[in-house]
């Protein structure tokens, strides 16, 4: 396996791409409605882009506001540490900006991997797009 790389990403021309691996997860794999999936603030959001070789298999946004969203990660690339690369460099980019309050809603099946990152659970669980959720927050030093 190729070294994972994560690089900031141009909405404009990176569309494709982050289009392919959002749809696949999100609409595809996990029936989330295509209208909930595409929202206004792809628009003004820092994507990422994560790598195996030139093949993109990741991608992550954050919000202007410190809300991290839409991490995914393509199935055959799961469990080799392209979700901790992808968060690295958002946390890092997040740091960069100011913002020192990140925020997220995880699904529940992924909240030890955001614990694991410094992510502290804020709610209770949540239906988002017909699939449980929970907020999260990390705190920069």
């Amino acid at each position: 396996m190729n070294k994972i790389r994560v690089r900031v990403a141009d909405w404009q021309k990176d569309i494709a791409e982050i289009r392919r691996i959002r749809e696949t997860v999100f609409i595809a794999e996990q029936s989330v409605p295509p209208e909930l999936e595409w929202d206004a603030d792809d628009a003004t959001a820092v994507h990422f882009l994560a790598f195996e070789g030139d093949f993109p298999i990741g991608t992550a946004r954050l919000l202007p506001d410190g809300h991290i969203g839409r991490v995914s990660v393509l199935k055959d690339w799961r469990g080799m540490k392209v979700g901790d690369a992808l968060m690295q460099a958002v946390i890092a980019e997040a740091d960069a900006r100011g913002l020192k309050e990140q925020m997220l809603s995880a699904q529940v099946q992924a909240t030890a991997f955001y614990e694991r990152l410094g992510f502290s659970l804020v709610s209770e669980e949540f239906l988002e797009a017909g699939i449980p959720h929970v907020d999260m927050v990390r705190h920069s030093a």
